[in-house]
């Protein structure tokens, strides 16, 4: 193998290692009956919401995904994920706009209402420079929940906004 074939192979293997993976998931029944018995880690406080913001794709796992609640600014940063984590925040009932800064800012727009438990994906896709995100809300609590089983726990900055 030529040095130019080596230098070629080596960049498509570093290409394919950022590329979006397709995680699939078990049939709705198997994440529901493995999920039956299962307490989150962290339940909504008196008069408050709780939001997890999971990753579950492999798929540029070592670019932080940073998360930021109302707008974009340090103050702001609540945590990051890398792949196959979560984090976890409180959030004071009312509208919110969550905001996700890879190789772009992705967001999504959530109404908070005390008690509830809100679950938000993270989905890298691919990037120039590196991966870029979206935001989706999981509306089935079994999925998010199964997500938060499933994954590691990501770096959290700080509890409440």
């Amino acid at each position: 193998m030529t040095c130019k074939n080596t230098a070629v192979a080596l960049f498509a293997a570093s290409f394919l290692a950022f590329l979006p993976g397709c995680a699939s998931l078990p049939a709705p029944g198997a994440m529901q009956k493995e999920v039956e018995n299962y307490q989150l880690p962290k339940l909504p406080e008196e008069g408050k919401a709780v939001v997890y913001i999971v990753r579950p794709d492999f798929a540029g796992k070592l670019v932080r995904f940073n998360v930021f609640v109302d707008d974009q600014g340090e103050a702001s940063e609540m945590g990051y994920t890398k792949g196959k984590q979560y984090i976890y925040f409180n959030l004071e009932p009312g509208t919110h706009k969550i905001f996700s800064k890879a190789e772009n800012w992705a967001e999504a727009e959530v109404t908070a209402n005390a008690g509830e438990i809100i679950f938000i994906r993270q989905e890298p896709t691919f990037g120039v420079v590196m991966s870029r995100n979206k935001l989706q809300r999981i509306e089935e609590e079994y999925q998010g929940k199964y997500h938060v089983k499933t994954l590691g726990l990501g770096t959290i900055i700080k509890m409440d906004k």
